[in-house]
């Protein structure tokens, strides 16, 4: 099912009960007003579609085709669904059960022992026949409000699950915007690696050249065509990663892993604005942190409902219907049937079995709390080390670029040397391989930058609407979701 009609049916779903309050926890630790990673002002929003401020239309392409197609999110929408369900169960509970039944007896009963004259050597017997139709309703009284908070309980549940799922719509992608930067690196890995093949190729043969005309020694010769077996294997290893890449974006667009993904040339430019926002707006907008809260207040639902299981429970059962030995008469007012009994049951004693399970709920509810802290103070940790790590690898890209212009200029100066006899092939061959790795060097530079810098978005939690607002339950309308 697609994920945006799950999220509305879920939505739907919430108008059967009142969510517990969105209160996020307070922590432990102090949080700033503004990120201390960076000095400059940041602008407050995050676009939700934030992969097109990489201006790539083929990756743009590719994440909505994901979105749509990946089989990990469409199990997430299937658990939200599953949520839902069973909040639609829990907000039944809060309304009366209403069934019909029919029944219908024939019994055969033997009369053995009876002293009736005339009937000796045989057993006498005799056949009852009964039909039975009622109208049962039921309804326990929510006096203590137990049944709500289960109902609350269950509602936090499927907030937490459409949490989850906009997480994994989030997380989705993330991982195919960086899996199309992957794929971007090796096809330029690939290509560096091409040229290099090439040139190493032609210096091999030249040094083979001056080797037969007794110019330069046998050392040179091997040193020149070791360098390009190197070449040639790092061809192959790039090869091998480029393929492997594209293979796994065709698995997260949900398709069989064909591998024939047609690469970009090169990889996209780092947007020049770096989103941010304040720390405060992380706790609404990051789905992790809206799922935990919700976990804290389903936690705390079943916490208060564990404690009225202590209270007397009221619960009210009414049956109307007829009762006749013969069939057609099932119609005839004249063998109508009623009760009505009210039902007060108040636990005295159970071993300790109800206050063990308001520890348990105590337990559970400590545990999801102090999970839910870890988790914020994990996400601010994420933007304060993405936002940081923006300026290093600025720095890093920077300086690998003058890396890239000296080896390459080096390179230059000492084939011109080599030829002119004024210095050794060792030289030339220090010079290539470090013109080579510098250029690898910048191109992983570059793919690195962009990949944190879609960390920053996913620990921004930009992208895809947060929850709505919870619906409180009114009485006129509170039958719909539990009709059936």
């Amino acid at each position: 099912m697609n994920t945006r009609i799950v999220l509305m049916l879920a939505a739907v779903a919430t108008g059967c009960a009142t969510a517990p309050p969105v209160d996020a926890p307070r922590l432990a630790a102090d949080v700033p007003d503004a990120w201390t990673a960076v000095a400059e002002d940041l602008p407050d929003a995050v676009p939700a579609d934030w992969w097109t401020a990489f201006d790539d239309p083929g990756m743009s392409d590719a994440v909505a085709t994901a979105l749509e197609s990946n089989y990990d999110l469409r199990a997430a929408a299937a658990r939200l669904e599953q949520a839902a369900a069973d909040a639609r169960s829990a907000a039944a509970g809060l309304r009366p059960t209403v069934q019909a039944s029919y029944n219908g007896l024939r019994r055969k009963q033997n009369f053995v022992g009876f002293p009736i004259p005339g009937a000796e050597g045989r057993v006498l017997s005799t056949v009852f026949t009964n039909h039975g139709t009622s109208l049962d309703l039921s309804w326990e009284i929510d006096l203590w409000r137990r049944l709500r908070a289960d109902a609350q309980a269950a509602l936090a549940d499927l907030q937490t699950s459409a949490a989850d799922l906009r997480g994994a719509q989030l997380s989705l992608a993330g991982q195919t915007v960086k899996v199309w930067f992957a794929i971007a690196e090796a096809q330029q890995q690939v290509l560096l690696s091409e040229t290099t093949v090439e040139s190493f190729r032609g210096s091999a043969e030249l040094v083979r050249e001056r080797f037969e005309s007794g110019i330069r020694p046998a050392l040179d010769l091997r040193l020149a065509l070791l360098n390009l077996a190197n070449a040639e294997a790092l061809l192959d290893q790039r090869r091998q990663q480029l393929d492997s890449s594209r293979r796994q974006l065709d698995v997260l667009l949900g398709r069989y892993a064909s591998g024939e993904v047609q690469p970009p040339d090169s990889l996209p430019t780092v947007p020049q604005t770096i989103p941010g926002g304040l720390p405060a707006t992380l706790v609404a907008r990051r789905p992790d942190l809206v799922a935990a809260e919700r976990r804290v207040a389903a936690a705390d639902a079943r916490l208060s409902s564990a404690r009225r299981q202590l209270l007397p429970g009221i619960t009210l059962t009414a049956a109307t219907g007829t009762a006749t030995d013969a069939l057609i008469s099932l119609l005839s007012g004249d063998f109508a049937v009623w009760s009505f009994v009210g039902n007060v049951v108040a636990p005295l004693w159970q071993g300790g079995r109800l206050r063990a399970q308001i520890s348990r709920a105590e337990a559970q509810a400590a545990e999801v709390l102090a999970s839910y802290v870890n988790i914020a103070l994990t996400a601010y940790a994420e933007v304060e080390t993405a936002l940081a790590a923006d300026a290093f690898y600025a720095d890093r890209v920077r300086h690998l670029e003058t890396a890239v212009e000296q080896a390459r200029a080096a390179e230059r100066l000492a084939e011109e040397r080599y030829l002119a006899g004024l210095d050794i092939y060792i030289t030339v061959l220090e010079s290539q391989r470090s013109a080579v790795q510098a250029e690898g060097d910048l191109i992983a530079a570059r793919r690195l930058r962009l990949d944190n810098r879609v960390d920053l978005y996913l620990a921004l939690g930009g992208g895809f609407e947060q929850l709505p607002a919870p619906v409180t339950l009114g009485d006129s309308g509170a039958g719909a979701a539990g009709a059936q």
